[in-house]
């Protein structure tokens, strides 16, 4: 059976200690993970400072050209697991053996993995504000007659990682041009994307030291975020929640993203149907920055309705089927999870599931119901409520499947009524509004126009900048030769 060990400092170690993972669908074992315990992670972050000089040696500029070569490496190359090879296409075939990702979707991540690392000069000058890299290299210079100085906040930058979704790597990818190594606890169900782009790196250039990968459990992923630096953690609510007032450790949780159409284009909404079909449905719905709300000041049933018509198309499909654009649940209690929480919340008054009355009406199920067993794999199928209220329990729920809210508010109350929100899409050109939106501190990425939710720039802040997340201004002053301050 392949075997992912650990990578302390870069170098493969095989423990006693395995967790085997299933293939989604066979549920046989798939792939066997070397898992740390805590005492060999506390062991191995003792000695940080070895791994940040290692990668400190190297002038910016030089990390950002390994940065490119690691994406064509990543993209193109057969690289190690553990005492194998990976192709492209085995790294594909393997990402949906153990998440249930379809390969037209695996191999879309991987293309946005690519485009971060091959554009690491612009994702790093639009994080700097295009800054001169050579400061970080000497730790100090003038920009037109300013003296600055940057300092990093950590020996290195431990990442506590998901497995919905192998673009969200991205986020973490620059911490290697910055000279921060990196501590990666990767996803129980998505070992192969953080080890491939640790590979990738290494076979670039980019020393081994730098690297350390980590499979453990829940008492291991607390070790890594205590011991080092600076923390990036993602997950649930449950699940980030004891780090939320740590201010070392940045969150991604729920995105709770939305399509907002103001009051001067919502009678034209028709026009934006595909780029609210696509805010929700990319990806599989997999992702932080797919929108599961849409929020207009009218026409709320109609839109609804006529998203619930294509949605009620969609059906599963075969991993390898380039049409596919459902992702099964690796754990089928999950979707039955989530599915109940649905219905619970259609209990209470001022909520309709649109899609389920859709497919019943065009007779592709009795039921409507949207949990679906197919192939030995549990599906939920696209999901569109219609909230009455801002208030209703499903109005600002976010789950991991294209599930989506409609819900009709007055302009006067938005963007406050919206709630915390990662990604709004404003579909408006009232400068009124517009202004209310740049304003509020609830929302973290603001589109202006038909631009998908999903749409991203990586040269922007994503939930925090990460350069001032791993970098800190320092007041700098050097006496002249003569001695005068």
């Amino acid at each position: 059976m392949l075997h992912i060990p650990l990578l302390r400092r870069g170098e493969p170690y095989k423990s006693l200690d395995v967790v085997r993972v299933a293939h989604h669908r066979t549920r046989e074992p798939f792939v066997e993970i070397s898992q740390a315990n805590a005492g060999l992670i506390r062991r191995d972050l003792a000695s940080q400072e070895k791994s940040r000089a290692a990668l400190a040696a190297f002038p910016v500029a030089e990390l950002i050209e390994m940065s490119v070569r690691a994406s064509e490496i990543f993209a193109h190359d057969e690289l190690p697991v553990g005492d194998e090879g990976q192709t492209p296409e085995q790294y594909v075939e393997q990402v949906s053996a153990t998440t249930g990702l379809p390969f037209v979707l695996a191999r879309r991540n991987m293309e946005k993995i690519h485009g971060a690392l091959s554009q690491m000069e612009s994702v790093l000058r639009g994080l700097t504000r295009n800054l001169d890299f050579s400061i970080l290299d000497r730790g100090h210079g003038e920009i037109e007659g300013q003296v600055m100085s940057f300092f990093p906040r950590a020996q290195s930058l431990g990442v506590v990682l998901p497995s919905n979704s192998p673009g969200v790597h991205s986020l973490w990818i620059p911490a290697v041009a910055l000279k921060i190594p990196l501590v990666l606890k990767p996803g129980g169900a998505e070992p192969w994307t953080p080890y491939r782009i640790v590979q990738a790196f290494m076979k670039a250039g980019v020393p081994r030291e730098a690297f350390g990968y980590y499979p453990t459990g829940h008492g291991g992923a607390s070790e890594i975020i205590r011991h080092t630096g600076r923390g990036i953690v993602f997950g649930d609510v449950a699940s980030v929640s004891q780090w939320q007032e740590d201010g070392r450790v940045e969150i991604h949780g729920p995105g709770y993203s939305k399509v907002v159409i103001g009051d001067d284009l919502v009678d034209e909404w028709e026009d934006y149907l595909d780029v609210i079909a696509a805010s929700i449905l990319d990806n599989g719905g997999r992702s932080c920055v797919n929108a599961s709300g849409v929020w207009v000041t009218r026409h709320a049933d109609e839109i609804a309705e006529a998203l619930a018509a294509r949605f009620a198309e969609i059906l599963p499909r075969a991993a390898d089927d380039e049409t596919a654009q459902l992702a099964p649940f690796a754990d089928a209690r999950v979707a039955a999870r989530i599915s109940q929480m649905i219905d619970q919340g259609l209990q209470e008054a001022g909520a309709r599931d649109v899609t389920a009355e859709r497919r019943v009406a065009s007779g592709a199920e009795a039921s409507g119901e949207r949990l679906r067993e197919w192939e030995s794999c549990a599906y939920l199928l696209p999901t569109v409520v219609r909230c009455e209220s801002a208030s209703h329990a499903l109005a600002n729920r976010e789950f991991l499947f294209p599930y989506a809210s409609v819900v009709e508010v007055g302009q006067d109350e938005l963007p406050g009524v919206l709630g915390a929100s990662l990604v709004v899409t404003a579909i408006t050109r009232d400068e009124r509004l517009i202004a209310k939106l740049l304003a509020s501190p609830h929302v973290d990425r603001l589109n202006i126009g038909a631009i998908p939710t999903n749409r991203i720039g990586w040269d922007q802040p994503h939930e925090g900048n990460l350069f001032e997340h791993l970098y800190a201004r320092r007041a700098f002053q050097r006496a002249s030769a003569a001695g005068a301050t």
